[in-house]
Order: structure tokens, then sequence, then C-alpha cells
């Protein structure tokens, strides 16, 4: 398995270097969330603009060309949800899911998304509707990078037996 650091040998890239296409990818990605969620009636004009950001943010993504178009399809228009306050953190469950299929995580890692599940009931139960976003976010963004982490170093091949294959001694030679 890859390095989750590493292009995928069977992924090359027309453009770009890979660890900047995800740095950049994901910056647009947060920018464009966190300009949608801190829109509103009177600045709609940022919400248009955290919608350009976050489906750009999918496009260059270095991933599958159908990956990032699903991704960019079902996450982009869920994330205006956020435009209703803190109590619909829960949608960047399905981002973090098209996250998981962007980056070619294979599907026995997809179980850490019971972690970013659980911090949107936790933060959307506690968090005051009105001004609440803010930290909302800033918890929910906590969540998803460790729960990225974990699927990523789940899916590296270095977990031992969760990487399907299981590790075994080798026998000293007959002399």
């Amino acid at each position: 398995m890859p390095d989750p650091g590493r292009l995928p040998a069977a992924l090359p890239l027309r453009w770009g270097r890979y660890p900047d296409r995800v740095v950049l990818g994901l910056a647009l990605l947060v920018a464009g969330a966190v300009a949608i969620a801190g829109s509103n009636v009177f600045v709609l004009w940022l919400a248009g603009l955290g919608m350009l950001a976050h489906a750009a943010g999918w496009a260059i993504l270095p991933a599958a060309g159908w990956r990032r178009i699903v991704a960019a399809a079902v996450g982009t228009p869920l994330t205006l949800l956020l435009l209703a306050g803190p109590h619909y953190v829960g949608v960047v469950v399905v981002s973090f899911l098209a996250w998981l299929l962007a980056r070619h995580r294979p599907a026995r890692v997809w179980f850490t998304a019971v972690f970013p599940a659980a911090g949107a009931t936790i933060v959307g139960a506690t968090a005051p509707p009105t001004g609440g976003m803010l930290p909302a976010l800033a918890i929910m963004g906590a969540v998803l990078a460790g729960s990225a982490w974990i699927a990523a170093y789940l899916s590296s091949g270095r977990f031992g037996a969760a990487s399907g294959r299981m590790r075994s001694r080798q026998r000293p030679a007959d002399s």
C-alpha cells in the first residue's frame, strides 16, 4: 500500500506536484466551508465565493476524475446547510466521506466516519444557535483532521493485520 503522503503509482498528474495540490485543495475546501458558514442574507456573495472555493478545492485535489466529480457534486451543495447554524454541522460527515473517496482510501477505513458523526451530534446538541458557529467549526475541524489521519494511518499498511496482510516471522534458514 502506498504511503498516504505520496502519489499512488496509478495516478499520474497532468499538472502540479502531489503535495502542493493536496495542501491547496484542502485549503480551498476549508476556506469555502468557512465562507459559507460565515455568510448570511446580507452577504450572500460570501456564500457564492465559498461554493466556488469549495468546488475548486475538490477539482484541485489529486484524485481520479470521477472521484472528484462525485465529491464536489455531493459535498458542495450539502455545505450550504451550514448557513442554518451550528446545529447542522453534521453535514461535514458527508464531506469527510467524500474526502475518503477522493483520497482513494479503502472501504475498510470508512468506519472512521463514526468519529465526525459523534462529534457533530455532540457539537450540534450543545452549541448555542447564535454565535456558536466558529467554535463548532473549530471543534469539528479538529475531529475531521484526527479522523483523516487515522484513516490514512490504517490504510497505509503499517498497522499490521489492519492492512489485510498478516505479518509473519521469517524462519531462519537451515544451515
